[in-house]
């Protein structure tokens, strides 16, 4: 068993860990306008379903506003439609061949349950690291009685594992309490 390429997986699959993390935090609305808060909403272009990203130029205009153009004419209304049936809770204003996203600004209430829905995601990527955690020393202990691996090799890889886990852990704390401050920033 090659410790170092096995250590090269862990760390790259905790990586990916953080990176959904990321990206899932992104689609969180905070009452500031991104272009990634659009990411998941798709519309029918022909036949497939695509990110709006994909039919249209989305631009942030300022703190609170989104400006969406679609490349055609015909899409003005399926994009309308589609943000409109999106869990976003958001109604597109249509002037000509633009669309305008104006965020309004978030009540207390609504930035607490945010907080919660962060907090939720943190915990969900700190159990997947842990499970990867648990993958890589079941390999390890699977080796060892495979005779393929030290007693002693056993230890320090479990050791690194666990630093590994312990740094991806807190990585995904900072994540979160980047996002939480974002939420309660008014």
């Amino acid at each position: 068993m090659d410790l170092t390429q096995m250590k090269r997986d862990i760390e790259a699959r905790m990586t990916k860990s953080i990176d959904t993390l990321s990206s899932q935090l992104l689609r969180l609305r905070t009452g500031r306008a991104s272009a990634a808060l659009l990411d998941h909403v798709r519309v029918d272009y022909y036949g497939s379903d695509v990110p709006i990203s994909q039919v249209a130029n989305v631009v942030v205009e300022d703190a609170r506003t989104l400006s969406i153009t679609p490349w055609e004419r015909t899409m003005i209304a399926v994009i309308e439609k589609a943000i409109m049936k999106s869990d976003l809770g958001i109604t597109p204003n249509t002037a000509g061949t633009t669309m305008r996203i104006n965020m309004p600004p978030l009540t207390e209430e609504r930035r607490r349950d945010l907080t919660k829905v962060v907090k939720a995601e943190v915990e969900q990527t700190r159990v997947t690291i842990r499970g990867i955690r648990r993958d890589a020393n079941t390999s390890i202990k699977d080796a060892v009685k495979a005779k393929t691996l030290t007693e002693d090799d056993e230890k320090r890889a479990e050791a690194d594992i666990q630093k590994l886990t312990d740094l991806y852990i807190s990585k995904a704390d900072e994540v979160g309490a980047a996002k939480e401050k974002e939420l309660m920033t008014v």
